[in-house]
C-alpha cells in the first residue's frame, strides 16, 4: 500500500491564476485533495487491498464499476491503510501484503484527488497541479501548471517527474466525471515519458478518455470490476457481523446470491435487516423492489444511462437472458450487440458470458427492478414482448422458454403446438430459480378446441415447480379427453402419463414415477426396440392410460429417452451409480432430436463412467454435454456442474491436479458449494455440507471424494479425512448408496492408514465384502508390514466377475499383487502381473494408481522397465511422475498443521506480525473485541505456540506468512 503523506498545502480560498472568462475567485478545496473517510464500520478486505498493492507497481490500474461497488471506499481504505505499516518496527511491512521487499524510501508517494461533476480541462489541471505539488513537494513557482499544460510544460513536467527519488501514486477517484477528452491528454504523455515515476489508480464508473485499449495490449493496465469487487460470503458475514445483524451461513449465502455481492445493496441490506422480528425469511424476501434499492437504482444507476440503453435493459428483462439476436428481436435495435458489449464492458450491469454467441445477464437486484418497471408496462405492449421471445425461443430451438412466453402473450395455438411438438424437452432438470409468474389461464372454449394447451399450461407450471397448478392443468384437460378421436385420443393420454411421470419425479414420488413409467413404456410401438420396465414397476394400469402400439420410430426414440432419463434421475437421488442407464436414454435422444434430454443423459453418464473408470468416454461425453447449445446463456448449470465433476475425476485418476482442481472450482457453485465448506475444520457442524447433497447425493459425494484426495496429495490428509467423515455421515440412511458409501469407506480407511491409525482403518473395514473393500483392506495390512494379511485380503482381480469392478479398484488390486508378488521373491510373476496391469491402465491413461502410490512401486517400474515391456514409454513417464508425487510425507507431516488456520485466522495471523494491539486489530477488521481474542486462541492452538513473536515465527516456518 502507499504510504500516506498529508502535506496538501492547499487553503480553501487560495486563488489560482484565472484563465480568460474565469471569475476571480477559483478556491481549492483541500477535501478533494484528500481521500474521503470511508462510512462506518469498514469491512477489512484484504484480497482487493493486495490487489491493489500489486497493481499500483504498474503504470494505471483502473476500479472501473457502476455506481454502488464500493470503488471510493477501496481506494480510501486503501490510502489511509497506507501510513505506518503494521510490524515489528514501523514501516517494516505492507499491511495484509507481507511484502518485505520494497524499502521505505522506495515506495511511491501518494496523491489524491476527488474528481467532480462540472470540472473542465482548467479545473481538473488546478487540482492536479496542487496534489502532485503536494506529493513532490514543488514550490509554488515550479513546473507545475494550473491549466491544461502547453507541450513545452508537459515536456518539462515529466522530466521533473523522471528525476524525483521516489514515484508519486495519483489516485484519480471518478475520473468518469471529466466529459473533456482533451483535459485528459497531458496525462497520457506524462505516463508515457515520465519513466515510470508516475503510476495511476484510477475510480470510475465509464465513458473514460483515456487509450486503455493500448495500454491493456501493452500489459500495462491492472483492472479491477464489478466481478472482483462483489462481496464473498465470508465478507458479507463480516459485514453483518460488524452491524450487529449476523446470519446463519445458508443466509448469508443467499444474501449474497440475491444481491450478486453489490456492496451497496448488501450495506442497506445489513441496515435493514436488524429490525426484521425473521431475519432469514426477510433476506429470503429480499429483491430489488425494496423501496431502498430501487430508490438507489432509480437515483445513481439508471440515470448514467442513455434513455435508449435503459429502454433495451428494461425490454430485455423480459427474459433471464439475452443474446444480441434475441435483444434485436425484441426491441427491433440492429445495434443490440454492441449495445450489449458496452453495458457488459465498461457499463458493469451486465455480466458476459464467454460463448459464441455471447449471453449476458442482469446483475439480480436491477433485473428484479426492471422486471416491475415491465409489469406497469400496457398490457398490449407486455403480451407483444412475450409474443417476440415465444417466437424466438421456438425457432432457436428453446422449447420450454418459448412455451412460457407464447402462455404470457395469450398465444394459445403456438403453446400447444409447442407442447405436442416438444414434450420430452418440457420437463424440469435443474434447480435454477424460474422468475415466471403464472400466465393467464386460456379460456374454456380454447380448452374445449385444443385441450392439448391444458398440457401445455401444466407442463409450464411444472417446469415453474408450482406443481399443485400443474395437477389441476393435468385435471381440466383429462376431463375432454373421451371427446377426442381415437388416435389423437391415445396420443393425448400419453402425453398426460408423461406429464404425470415429470409431476411425481419433481414432487419427489419415486414409487409413482416408476409406476407411471411403466403405463407409459407399455404405449410403445409393436416390434420397438426392447426396453427393460422395472420391476417394482406397478402392473396394473391406470384407466386412462393409452393403448399400445401407437406412434413410430421417433415416438419410441422419445419414450425411450424420456423414462429412461426419469428412471435414472430417480435411481440418482437415491445414490444408486446407474451409467448404462444413462447411456442407453442419451443414445434414444440423440436418436429422437431432443439436445436437453441428451444433455442430461450425457452429463450424468459422463460422471458415472468416471467413477468406473472409463476415462475417455466419460471425457467425451462431458466435452460433448458442454458444447451442447443448451448450455449457453447460464442454462442447464446443474448439468454443466455434472460434466465438470466428470472431468475433475478424470483428470484426478490420470494425476492432473491442477485441472481436477479447476474443474471441481467450475463444478462447485451448481452443486451448492461454497466458501470453504470441503474439509474445512468446523465441518463437522454439518451447515457446511453442500445443498445440493440432499438432491444430488452422487454429485456431492464424488465432488467430496476429489477434494480429500487433493488435500491428502497437497499434504494435509487430516482435511481430507474430515470431508470424508462427513460425506459418509450424509449417505447413512440411502440403502441403495452401498456402491457410493463403499467407494468413502475405501478412501477413508486408506486415509487413517496413512496417518498411521491402523486399528481405525481396520474398524472401517470390519466384514467387508465388496472388491473396493476388500482390496482397501489388503492396502491397510500391507501399510502394518503384514504382506501375508494383505495376501489373504485381496480378493480375485483377475478372476471373470472382477471385469465388472471399476476400473481404479482392479488397477489397485493389481498392482497389490505385483508388491506382494515381489516381496515374496517371485520378480518374475510380479513382472508379468504388472504388465497386465499396464494393459488395462494404458487404453484409459489412468496414472495416479502408480504416481501416487508408495516408493516401492516406483522400483517395481524401474525395475520392469529395465526387464523389458510393450509400455516401454508409458512406464517411464510413471517412473519419472511416481518420484515427483511421491516426494510428500506418508504419515502426518512435521511441518503440517494437524488442523489448518481458516481465512480469518490467516488474515488476523498477519496482523499479528505488526505492533497493533488485539484492540486495534479489532478495529482494522471491523469485529469484536471478543472475537479477536477468540481466533488469536485458536492461532496459538494450532500452532502450538503460548505467544505472539512464537506465532509468528511458526507462522514464517511453515510459509504461511
Amino acid at each position: 500500500m502507499p504510504e500516506q503523506r498529508n502535506r496538501v498545502r492547499v487553503e480553501t480560498a487560495r486563488q489560482v491564476d484565472t484563465a480568460p472568462g474565469r471569475p476571480a475567485e477559483s478556491p481549492l478545496l483541500a477535501s478533494r485533495l484528500t481521500p474521503a473517510v470511508p462510512p462506518e464500520p469498514v469491512v477489512a478486505r484484504p484480497r482487493l487491498l493486495r490487489r491493489l498493492d500489486e497493481g499500483s507497481a504498474g503504470p494505471v490500474t483502473l476500479i472501473a464499476a457502476p455506481a454502488g461497488w464500493g470503488k471510493t471506499t477501496l481506494l480510501a481504505s486503501w490510502v489511509r491503510l497506507g501510513g505506518a505499516a503494521p510490524d515489528v518496527e514501523p514501516g517494516a511491512v505492507v499491511p495484509d501484503s507481507g511484502d518485505l521487499s520494497v524499502p521505505p524510501e522506495a515506495r511511491p508517494v501518494p496523491a489524491w484527488l476527488s474528481v467532480e461533476v462540472g470540472d473542465d480541462g482548467d479545473r481538473l489541471w488546478a487540482y492536479l497541479a496542487a496534489a502532485l505539488r503536494s506529493a513532490t513537494g514543488s514550490a509554488e513557482d515550479g513546473p507545475l501548471p494550473d491549466r491544461p499544460p502547453r507541450p513545452e510544460q508537459l515536456e518539462v513536467l515529466a522530466a521533473t517527474l523522471a528525476a524525483a527519488d521516489r514515484p508519486v501514486l495519483l489516485v484519480l477517484d471518478d475520473l468518469h466525471r471529466v466529459a473533456d477528452p482533451a483535459a485528459l491528454t497531458g496525462l497520457e504523455f506524462l505516463l508515457r515519458h515520465a519513466e515510470h515515476q508516475l503510476r495511476l489508480v484510477i475510480g470510475a464508473r465509464a465513458g473514460l478518455h483515456l487509450p486503455l485499449h493500448r495500454l491493456r495490449l501493452a500489459g500495462e493496465l491492472t483492472e479491477i470490476g464489478p466481478d472482483e469487487l462483489a462481496f464473498t460470503d465470508d465478507e458479507v458475514a463480516d459485514l453483518l457481523t460488524a452491524h450487529a445483524a449476523a446470519l446463519p451461513a445458508a443466509a448469508v449465502h443467499r444474501l449474497r446470491d440475491r444481491t450478486g455481492g453489490w456492496p451497496a445493496a448488501l450495506r442497506i441490506a445489513a441496515l435493514a435487516v436488524r429490525g426484521q422480528p425473521d431475519p432469514e425469511r426477510w433476506v429470503g424476501q429480499f429483491g430489488g423492489d425494496q423501496p431502498e434499492i430501487a430508490g438507489y437504482l432509480h437515483e445513481e444507476v439508471l440515470p448514467a444511462l442513455d434513455p435508449a440503453e435503459e429502454d433495451l435493459l428494461r425490454r430485455t428483462a423480459i427474459v433471464d437472458t439475452v443474446c444480441a439476436d434475441l435483444a434485436e428481436a425484441l426491441t427491433g435495435r440492429a445495434d443490440a450487440a454492441q449495445v450489449l458489449a458496452a453495458l457488459a464492458g465498461t457499463g458493469g450491469l451486465l455480466h458476459r458470458e464467454d460463448t459464441r454467441p455471447p449471453w449476458y445477464r442482469c446483475e439480480p437486484l436491477l433485473a428484479d427492478l426492471l422486471r416491475a418497471d415491465l409489469a406497469r408496462l400496457p398490457p398490449d405492449e407486455l403480451r407483444d414482448l412475450h409474443a417476440r421471445a415465444a417466437d424466438w425461443y421456438a425457432g432457436d430451438g428453446r422449447p420450454a422458454d418459448g412455451l412460457r412466453h407464447a402462455l404470457a402473450a395469450g398465444r394459445w395455438d403456438l403453446a400447444g403446438d409447442l407442447f405436442v411438438a416438444h414434450w420430452p424437452e418440457l420437463t424440469r432438470y435443474d434447480r435454477d430459480p424460474v422468475h415466471a409468474p403464472a400466465p393467464m389461464t386460456p379460456p374454456a372454449e380454447v380448452i374445449r378446441a385444443d385441450p392439448e394447451v391444458a398440457l401445455a399450461c401444466a407442463a409450464e407450471r411444472a417446469y415453474a415447480g408450482d406443481l399443485p397448478a400443474a395437477s389441476s392443468h393435468l385435471r381440466s384437460a383429462a376431463d375432454h379427453a373421451a371427446g377426442l378421436p381415437v388416435p389423437r385420443r391415445d396420443r393425448f393420454l400419453r402425453l398426460v402419463t408423461a406429464l404425470e411421470v415429470s409431476v411425481a419425479r419433481l414432487s419427489g414420488d419415486p414409487a409413482e414415477v416408476r409406476a407411471a413409467a411403466a403405463r407409459l413404456l407399455r404405449t410403445r410401438p409393436a416390434g420397438a426396440t426392447p426396453t427393460r420396465v422395472p420391476d417394482s414397476a406397478s402392473t396394473g394400469a391406470a384407466s386412462s392410460a393409452p393403448t399400445a402400439g401407437g406412434g413410430g420410430a421417433a415416438d419410441d426414440a422419445d419414450l425411450r429417452a424420456f423414462t429412461g432419463t426419469a428412471l435414472g434421475l430417480v435411481e440418482l437421488a437415491d445414490g444408486a451409480l446407474p451409467a448404462a442407464r444413462f447411456v442407453r436414454a442419451r443414445a434414444a435422444a440423440r436418436e429422437a432430436g431432443r439436445p436437453r434430454t441428451e444433455l442430461v443423459g450425457a452429463s450424468r453418464a459422463a460422471l458415472l463412467l468416471a467413477v468406473r473408470g472409463e476415462l475417455r468416454a466419460a471425457e467425451q461425453a462431458a466435452r460433448d454435454a458442454l458444447g451442447m447449445p443448451p448450455c449457453r446463456g447460464w442454462s442447464c448449470r446443474l448439468d454443466c456442474a455434472y460434466s465438470y465433476l466428470a472431468l475433475a475425476l478424470v483428470a484426478q485418476l490420470r494425476d492432473q491436479p491442477e485441472e481436477a482442481a479447476a474443474n471441481l472450482a467450475l463444478a462447485g457453485p451448481a452443486l451448492g458449494i461454497v466458501g470453504g465448506w470441503i474439509g474445512g475444520p468446523e465441518t463437522d457442524a454439518g451447515d457446511d455440507w453442500p445443498a445440493a447433497a440432499v438432491d444430488e447425493p452422487v454429485a456431492a459425494t464424488v465432488a467430496a471424494l476429489c477434494q480429500a484426495k487433493l488435500h491428502r496429495d497437497s499434504g494435509d490428509p487430516a482435511a481430507g479425512q474430515r470431508l470424508l467423515v462427513r460425506a459418509r455421515e450424509a449417505l447413512a440412511d440411502r440403502p441403495s448408496a452401498t456402491e457410493l458409501a463403499g467407494l468413502l469407506r475405501a478412501a477413508e480407511a486408506e486415509l487413517r492408514a496413512e496417518r498411521g491409525d491402523l486399528d481405525a482403518a481396520r474398524d472401517l473395514l470390519v466384514g467387508a465384502s465388496e472388491p473396493v473393500l476388500a482390496v482397501a483392506a489388503a492396502k491397510v495390512e500391507l501399510l502394518a508390514g503384514d504382506a501375508a494379511a494383505a495376501g489373504r485380503a485381496l480378493p480375485g482381480w483377475q478372476s471373470p466377475a472382477a471385469t465388472s469392478w471399476p476400473l481404479p479398484v482392479r488397477l489397485d488390486a493389481g498392482l497389490l499383487d505385483a508388491l506382494l508378488a515381489e516381496r515374496a521373491g517371485d520378480g518374475r510373476r510380479a513382472g508379468r502381473i504388472l504388465e497386465q496391469v499396464l494393459d488395462l491402465a494404458g487404453p484409459q491413461g489412468c496414472r495416479r494408481v502408480f504416481t501416487r502410490a508408495e516408493p516401492p512401486v516406483r522400483d517395481l517400474l524401474a525395475a520392469h522397465l529395465d526387464a523389458g515391456t510393450a509400455h516401454f514409454a508409458l512406464v517411464s513417464d510413471l517412473v519419472r511422475g511416481a518420484g515427483r508425487s511421491t516426494a510428500r510425507p506418508v504419515a502426518e507431516p512435521r511441518d503440517t498443521l494437524d488442523e489448518p488456520l481458516t481465512e480469518r485466522e490467516l488474515t488476523i495471523l498477519r496482523y499479528l506480525q505488526s505492533i497493533l494491539s488485539n484492540v486495534e486489530i479489532a478495529s482494522e477488521l471491523s469485529l469484536s473485541v471478543n472475537t479477536v481474542k477468540t481466533h488469536v486462541r485458536n492461532i496459538y492452538r494450532k500452532l502450538d505456540a503460548t505467544r505472539r513473536r512464537e506465532a509468528v515465527r511458526r507462522a514464517r516456518e511453515l510459509r504461511l506468512i
